[in-house]
């Protein structure tokens, strides 16, 4: 007699909740993906997939899925306030400036809920209001009223999860960088290219533009937050009127930009803030992706990450004996790869985002010295990440059920 198929909860339906949905499926879980928005959302900014995560795209057939949804990015220039290039990143090989499989959070998203079984339950709308995990069974308690029994709860809400603050209280190191950063989607300009353009300038300032495949430009405004603080709590009419008074004199395309966001749908804010956790995992609930580990756009690989996560976290609990051996062995083989991406370099606010205009002089230098063909190697390296020399971890599919 067959027994019955472990149920799991997956909360938050991106890139990371897609992974584990995809794999905890392909293993034997019978699986429901909540997810608070009303729909899918689409949009967002440029992720990658780098490193040991391309093999898991590859190991669910989709790389040339992810291939066809591509950027259009060709390569990575940094500019002058008259938008004159200064220096170019190298975007040779798979994990370039710009990697090879370059795409949008939402289409790299699309992607993997389309490649979903149809028996992943994704329900729109709800999230998750209690867990009651104790001596019996799991219960997940959704916004919607209902009760949902199972063996696990996967939380993949992203860096300000509230399920993760319930659950783990008092277990949450949030570490802010000190860069506020406003993301948004533009009219695209004849005076736009395939290449990532991005500009620094004196106040602790950064501009950038890059394309995408839907006829639009993806525009990023940063600065130190102590130039911009506050920002994420304000009303979206103040943010807009402290980013014109902050950005007014940043030159180049700041002007158009902050234009752009005037009448642009999808603006968000974010100070960017690193989560750093001792464990991923209490009881039957775990953490993947930016709810657990979050590495920001300043590490970068978050994405990459956040494939490889829903991976792991299945492959391990496709072998192990137990739940909680499972979970241990995920959040060992998954450490690593999270703290290289975190360990950002002491002073790295300081170079990249200088103040002065002694302080951009010298950072164009440092940036002409480290693009130089003797450095290339070197800042080639730093943009590689997801790496390991861990093998991936085997996983059992599940076998169709005989007809």
């Amino acid at each position: 007699m067959l027994e019955p198929a472990r149920t799991a909860v997956v909360s938050g339906a991106s890139i990371a909740g897609l992974s584990a949905a995809y794999w905890l499926q392909r293993t034997g879980w019978r699986v429901t993906v909540l997810e608070r928005a009303a729909a899918f959302r689409d949009g967002g900014q440029n992720v990658d997939v780098r490193g040991v995560a391309r093999d898991v795209l590859a190991e669910m057939g989709l790389v040339e899925a992810v291939r066809a949804r591509n950027t259009t990015e060709t390569g990575t220039v940094l500019v002058d306030e008259r938008g004159r290039v200064t220096a170019e990143l190298p975007s040779d090989g798979p994990d370039g400036a710009t990697a090879e499989l370059e795409v949008l959070r939402g289409d790299l998203a699309r992607t993997l809920l389309e490649a979903l079984s149809p028996e992943v339950d994704v329900r729109y709308g709800q999230s998750v209001a209690d867990v009651l995990d104790d001596t019996g069974p799991l219960v997940v308690t959704t916004t919607t009223g209902d009760r949902l029994p199972a063996d696990l709860l996967v939380v993949a809400e992203g860096v300000r999860s509230t399920t993760r603050d319930r659950v783990f209280a008092g277990r949450v190191e949030r570490r802010e960088l000190g860069v506020t950063m406003a993301f948004g989607t533009i009219a695209r300009t004849a005076t736009d290219d395939d290449r990532w353009r991005w500009l620094t300038t004196t106040g602790g300032r950064q501009v950038h533009l890059r394309p995408d495949p839907h006829g639009t430009t993806r525009a990023i405004l940063a600065a130190r937050s102590d130039v911009l603080p506050g920002l994420v709590d304000l009303p979206r009419p103040r943010a807009q009127q402290r980013l014109r008074e902050v950005f007014a004199d940043a030159g180049w395309e700041a002007p158009r930009v902050l234009d752009g966001f005037e009448t642009s749908d999808d603006v968000y804010v974010d100070d960017l803030t690193q989560i750093r956790m001792a464990t991923w995992h209490t009881g039957r609930v775990v953490l993947v992706g930016d709810a657990a580990w979050c590495v920001t756009p300043m590490g970068g690989g978050g994405a990459s990450l956040a494939l490889v996560g829903g991976y792991v976290l299945a492959a391990h609990l496709s072998t192990a004996d137990s739940t909680s051996t499972a979970l241990d062995r995920y959040g060992e083989w998954m450490r690593p790869l999270v703290d290289d991406v975190q360990g950002l370099p002491r002073g790295i606010v300081d170079v990249a985002y200088p103040r002065t205009r002694l302080g951009v002089s010298t950072r164009r230098v440092l940036d002409r010295a480290l693009t130089s063909r003797p450095l290339r190697p070197l800042i080639a390296r730093i943009t590689r990440v997801a790496t390991t020399d861990q093998d991936l971890p085997a996983i059992e599919v599940a076998r169709p059920a005989a007809t």
